[in-house]
């Protein structure tokens, strides 16, 4: 989504569809309520909700968090956008709505445990397992407020626009003079002097004291909680004054797992590919793609280039599998059960340069590995690099059918060929 302020917003998408597909996404993701309750601990206005996960629960928290019409908004918790446009796969139209306490049990037993197919879910949509109940607000003045990672000035970058609550990729394209970018440097932090610049940049027309504050204690939960990205859409102004964070997303770097414990507890798995969770189990590197050659490499740019050589040879890729430089037999065991997990596997293709990693025990692991999950599929294997031959003996001698290749335009040539 970000990408559009750093290029322009089409160039931006495209780059942002490939990247989705190369490289596996090392960010952990919250629910809408948990981010509320996050941003509270560092002191940003953030709506008040109740979250609920039983149907007997929705009523008396309805009634804790109506307003004086005795309405309140009911929203679907799901990992992707698009929730209020989006629709269930029992025929209610969208995520999020505003409701009288009277309707909520009835409408909320239509969308709680229910699957919402939303433009960025994909077809197959994503379970609600949660229910957000929020009071109403009343808004005066939507903006667009977000922190992320920025390559060229190697920190972090505040951007913001006076304009919310819409899309901002069109917002850049068609305003992009509205657009305000204010770089941190990591090592100071934000001054005061940039937290007024956001504040005047976003044209608030409140307290802008306390405005300057409030953008103060959004960068300081994006540095503490290592967030890869804070995205407030909108940031708005209301009725009584404030500046409230209405809605957010926040995504975190999961490589500080080890100091962000707490965060890390709250991964909702349910809204993940269960082959990305059965993946990172056992460290493996693995993105589901929709073609039928299953593939095992080691190494992400010797991935790649299988990928890229199946593809030549009129072939289709099923997945980016990395088992790393020193997988051992085991990981070797548990990629072949995640490969062979997914019907859409026609073929599978093993490419393996032993560095670090001995192709002895990789032939080990493989013949291994076949023979546990009870392999159904043809096997091609090209094997180079350290013990090569005994590795070749290895699978040569095996009771099972493997298809081995000298080089890897040989390993794609004949994956393609078994399925053909």
């Amino acid at each position: 989504m970000l990408g559009a302020l750093r290029r322009s917003a089409k160039d931006a998408s495209k780059a942002l569809g490939r990247a989705s597909q190369l490289q596996q996404q090392r960010f952990l993701n919250i629910h809408e309520y948990q981010g509320a309750e996050l941003m509270g601990k560092y002191g940003i206005n953030a709506p008040h909700g109740v979250a609920v996960t039983k149907i007997e629960d929705l009523l008396p928290a309805a009634k804790k968090m109506a307003d004086s019409d005795g309405e309140v908004v009911l929203k679907s918790q799901i990992l992707a956008g698009g929730r209020g446009l989006g629709k269930f796969k029992n025929g209610l139209q969208g995520g999020v709505h505003i409701v009288n306490v009277d309707k909520v049990q009835e409408l909320g037993e239509k969308m709680l445990n229910q699957v919402l197919v939303t433009k960025q879910t994909g077809p197959a949509g994503k379970p609600v397992n949660t229910l957000y109940l929020a009071a109403k607000m009343q808004l005066t003045n939507e903006m667009y407020f977000a922190i992320l990672l920025d390559r060229a000035s190697a920190g972090p970058m505040m951007i913001g626009c006076s304009e919310g609550g819409t899309s901002i990729e069109d917002l850049a394209e068609k305003y992009p003079e509205k657009i305000i970018k204010v770089p941190v440097d990591i090592r100071e932090g934000i001054t005061d002097a940039q937290a007024n610049e956001m504040v005047e940049g976003l044209k608030v027309t409140t307290d802008k004291k306390a405005a300057a504050e409030q953008i103060k204690n959004l960068y300081n939960m994006f540095t503490s909680c290592d967030c890869t990205m804070v995205e407030v859409n909108p940031l708005a102004e209301t009725k009584d004054g404030r500046l409230i964070a209405a809605d957010a997303k926040l995504g975190f770097d999961d490589n500080a797992a080890f100091r962000q414990k707490e965060l890390m507890a709250l991964r909702d798995t349910s809204q993940e590919d269960p082959r990305d969770v059965a993946a990172s189990q056992y460290d493996l590197n693995y993105i589901g793609l929709d073609g039928s050659i299953g593939c095992m490499v080691n190494g992400a740019g010797l991935a790649m280039a299988t990928m890229d050589i199946i593809k030549l040879h009129g072939g289709s890729p099923a997945n980016f599998l990395d088992v790393g430089g020193n997988a051992t037999e085991s990981q070797i065991v548990q990629a072949f059960k995640l490969l062979t997990s997914d019907k859409q596997v026609k073929a599978l293709l093993v490419n393996i340069f032993g560095g670090i990693m001995r192709c002895d025990v990789v032939a080990q692991g493989i013949v291994n590995a076949a023979k546990e999950v009870g392999l159904k599929v043809p096997l091609i294997v090209r094997l180079e690099g350290t013990n090569v031959e005994k590795g070749k003996e290895i699978l040569k001698t095996s009771e099972h059918t493997i298809i081995p290749a000298d080089d890897l335009d040989d390993a794609a040539h004949k994956a393609v060929k078994s399925i053909s």
